[in-house]
């Protein structure tokens, strides 16, 4: 079956020839021209990944992830002529999992498509870095557990709803805990191997994270920094 991916660019010069180009690449296209039309779009087709400009109509693109997330963990990737630190970071908070800036070749916009995909799919059952048991306690007491099998993390009976990306990163450092994984591992073992990005993706996704695990995410326990190192997971 054909990936999914839902398109929001509001140039029809450039909707037009990236939906050529994805759909050559196999790729299924449900196009949107502003972030209002995307939202409708997002309720009935449910994408597999999205693609979005950051600079749009009434409602931006930072906007329509930040809404996005409230429906889907589908992965996303960012387009945008803005390439300060600031507005990279600023759509990866919001929910991004990787970004691409303009002017960009097809070609590199496929490889990160392609690398999402492979993360995703890596994200399912039993297809993610295993260890024994596979179900890791990451805070006894509050009943904080990560089901590497399932593919989930929970607080009690409430589902975590972690992205495809903060999950593949909880899982590669719960695999094992308490060992130390440098950003670039990081880099290799979630974002792919030929990653061309910067280590920035990973500090965001490590503060998402904390979000939904830790009690007090300015004070983390769980996912902590080891200074000049990485991150490191202290289950308690």
């Amino acid at each position: 079956m054909p990936v999914n991916v839902l398109l929001v660019e509001d140039d029809d010069g450039i909707r037009t020839s990236l939906t050529i180009a994805l759909e050559d690449a196999g790729y299924l296209v449900t196009p949107a021209a502003s972030a209002e039309a995307a939202l409708v779009e997002l309720g009935r087709v449910a994408p597999e990944v999205m693609l979005v400009d950051l600079l749009l109509g009434s409602m931006d693109g930072f906007t329509f992830i930040a809404q996005a997330r409230l429906h889907t963990d589908s992965p996303i990737i960012a387009v945008s002529a803005l390439d300060q630190t600031s507005d990279v970071v600023r759509a990866l908070e919001v929910g991004a999992d990787d970004y691409v800036t303009k002017p960009f070749e097809v070609e590199e916009l496929l490889a990160r498509l392609n690398a999402l995909q492979r993360r995703a799919r890596g994200s399912g059952p039993r297809s993610v870095p295993m260890s024994d048991p596979a179900l890791v306690v990451l805070d006894e007491s509050v009943g904080l557990v990560l089901d590497l099998a399932a593919g989930v993390a929970r607080r009690g009976e409430e589902d975590l709803h972690l992205t495809v990306t903060e999950f593949r990163v909880l899982a590669e450092l719960a695999s094992p805990p308490g060992h130390v994984l440098s950003r670039q591992v990081l880099l290799d073992r979630v974002w792919d191997r030929g990653y061309f990005g910067d280590e920035r993706v990973v500090d965001v996704h490590i503060r998402r994270l904390r979000v939904k695990v830790e009690d007090d995410p300015g004070s983390p326990r769980l996912v902590v920094t080891v200074r000049g190192l990485g991150y490191r997971l202290d289950p308690r």
